[in-house]
């Protein structure tokens, strides 16, 4: 066998996204294949607690890269959560050794509930990584 990593075609890259939140933290998957995200459920954990989570579902779904929502306020500047957020994807890169993405979160949550979503942290995460593959070339 040997050592060298073997590396997926862009075209087959899969993510996981996360609409982050201090109490709960929204997760969805999704790749380039399909360019659709599908909601995962929401964790309900703060602190380290959520990391044992997340590293549970990047194992079951071993993705290439992780996405995350960066709150704005409608003007696009930053606020208190959107430095949370921004930390949140640097302890994600930092433990798990994986690229993050930022997307621009606004009104993710706000969408989810106009489409009746039952989990709107989850419906959010999805919606966040539906942007982003369709931001992809």
């Amino acid at each position: 066998m040997s050592d060298t990593p073997i590396t997926v075609p862009a075209s087959q890259q899969s993510f996981l996204a996360f609409d982050y939140g201090l109490k709960r933290t929204g997760v969805a998957v999704g790749n380039r294949l399909m360019k659709t995200a599908t909601p995962q459920g929401t964790i309900a954990a703060e602190g380290d607690a959520r990391f044992d989570h997340i590293a549970k579902r990047i194992k079951e779904w071993q993705p290439d890269a992780l996405v995350i929502g960066v709150p704005l306020h409608p003007d696009g500047g930053e606020h208190e959560n959107t430095l949370r957020a921004r930390k949140f994807g640097r302890q994600l890169r930092g433990r798990f050794g994986l690229s993050v993405y930022e997307v621009d979160e606004r009104y993710t949550t706000t969408e989810a509930l106009s489409y009746g979503a039952k989990d709107a942290d989850a419906a959010a995460a999805a919606i966040i990584l539906d942007q982003f593959l369709r931001s992809l070339p």
